[in-house]
């Protein structure tokens, strides 16, 4: 057993920006000891969208040294480490462990003629319920593809691939290792066995040893290498835990551990996803397990509706769900890059505004289409414009057509948890916009409990190492705090479901033409 004066150092390595934080045993943040980093990722004109591997780096490395100069005496008192990241992305690393290429996000749609070549090779179904995920330019095998065709000189120069948490562990350890949570948002993880899918690597230009071993969440990749551990003296002992996807993390730290409970998120981009414990797929609020039983075998996986994605918290704990590339990132575009709008009034004048009453449709595609229909080719649209259209209806517009997508995805769910009874919301783009919680709740016609926990990606990645580690024995001994509750209203429901199918029938029209 840890003691209380313990502490877990947690890095949550996102799209747009990196922190660094320090949790006591309670699962509570220490006022402080934070740091946060932002930067940007590069985009080119023909869908590229990457990081430079060392500059993040050096970024984690700086966040880690402010941080515990900030903990002060509580430094020594760090028992582990454990990161969350942005996931489906992918760097090429040499024989000393060095980057030889960019990662490449998810978000980089370079890879769509892949897609459709994989489409034509493999029963795409069948790879669905194998894997977990559809083919889509955010998952690696056409990634693969393409890196070997387009970049054939840097992947020759590659003698491993891996995500960018398990570069820093690398680098920092010596050690390298995959989640199993981080492998199964690659689509190359078998769902039943647990391993590296040998029929789609069998079809691809690398080979299994290239990838990273697999291990559970609860298995340390090891101690600091020497350059490290003289560095950060503080952690020389402290465990290193594996990288977990930050979508695990978020629905764990905002308490969306079990099937009664579907967790939203919107950051930079969007998600809906519940975490299905080992028996539970279909029950309803039962107790959840301690996460470090029944980790012998993996979970037996389910059919996976078509649209929706399956990935893993654990070996035995499924996490079903959908994502869209917009989210954040499409408010920012449109009130900082397009609309040049006042930031001091958007909320307000957002919220005197009656549903759906600017007549516009929007394909909010700016980056390709994931969940549902995972059409990379898909771009945006605004229709209905007119001189009558003010800037701020089409900032309403682009909100309400995020939530109608969203809205596509939390029916499939509810064939998956049909007893889930709560929406938990999170994020820090969400959480800035009262009225786009509102329109939210409208449009799936169900409440929406605002968490209160404001960064429940690096509290649930401290919950975890937390269990790892013995100090708690299940991830509901220490609950999530929530804040208000966001009724839907009736009649502002039914507007928004025909303005759903205006949105569906302008999407066949432009899409799927």
């Amino acid at each position: 057993m840890i003691s209380d004066f313990r502490f877990v150092l947690t890095l949550d390595i996102g799209t747009s920006s990196l922190r660094a934080m320090l949790f006591d045993t309670r699962a509570r943040a220490l006022p402080g000891c934070e740091t946060k980093i932002a930067y940007d990722v590069a985009t080119t004109p023909d869908g590229g969208n990457q990081l430079d591997a060392d500059a993040m780096l050096a970024r984690a490395e700086r966040a880690l040294d402010e941080t515990l100069a900030r903990a002060g005496e509580h430094a020594h008192n760090i028992v582990a480490v454990v990161s969350a990241s942005l996931v489906s992305n992918v760097l090429g690393v040499d024989a000393d462990g060095r980057a030889v290429t960019p990662v490449f996000t998810y978000a980089d749609t370079r890879c769509a003629r892949e897609v459709a070549e994989l489409r034509a090779r493999f029963d795409e179904e069948q790879t669905h319920q194998r894997v977990g995920t559809l083919f889509h330019t955010s998952y690696l095998p056409a990634r693969f593809l393409w890196l070997a065709r387009e970049r054939a000189e840097e992947f020759q120069r590659a003698k491993f691939w891996m995500s960018l948490g398990e570069y820093f562990l690398l680098r920092w350890t010596g050690e390298r290792a995959c989640s199993y949570s981080v492998a199964s948002w690659t689509g190359l993880l078998n769902r039943a066995k647990l391993e590296w899918d040998a029929e789609l690597i069998n079809q691809l230009p690398i080979t299994d040893s290239q990838l990273s071993p697999l291990v559970d969440f609860d298995f340390p990749v090891g101690t600091l290498r020497d350059e490290y551990a003289t560095r950060w003296r503080a952690l020389a002992h402290a465990k290193f835990f594996p990288t977990l996807g930050d979508g695990a993390a978020v629905n764990i730290g905002s308490g969306c551990v079990n099937a009664s409970r579907i967790a939203l998120t919107i950051g930079t981009s969007s998600a809906m996803r519940v975490v299905i414990p080992e028996g539970e797929r279909g029950r309803g609020s039962e107790g959840v397990r301690n996460f470090s039983h029944a980790l012998t075998l993996p979970l037996s996986p389910s059919q996976i509706p078509h649209g929706l994605w399956s990935y893993r918290v654990t070996r035995a704990h499924e996490l079903v769900g959908g994502a869209l590339s917009e989210g954040g990132a499409l408010f920012d575009w449109m009130t900082n890059e397009i609309l040049r709008l006042d930031p001091a009034t958007i909320e307000t004048e957002l919220a005197a505004m009656l549903p759906d009453a600017h007549g516009l449709t929007v394909l909010p595609f700016l980056a390709g289409e994931r969940a549902p229909n995972w059409n990379a080719d898909a771009r945006g649209a605004i229709i209905g414009l007119s001189l009558h259209t003010r800037p701020l209806d089409i900032l309403r517009a682009g909100l309400e057509a995020i939530a109608y997508r969203l809205g596509l995805i939390f029916e499939l769910l509810r064939g998956v948890a049909p007893h889930a009874t709560q929406v938990i919301a999170s994020g820090g783009a969400l959480m800035q916009s009262p009225t786009w919680v509102q329109i939210i709740a409208d449009v799936l016609g169900v409440p929406v409990i605002a968490s209160a926990e404001n960064e429940a990606t690096s509290r649930g990645a401290a919950l975890l190492a937390l269990n790892a580690l013995g100090v708690i024995a299940a991830l509901d001994e220490l609950p999530a705090r929530t804040g208000a509750i966001v009724p839907p209203d009736a009649a502002r429901h039914a507007i928004y479901a025909r303005a759903q199918e205006r949105q569906e029938s302008l999407y066949n029209a432009v899409v799927r033409k």
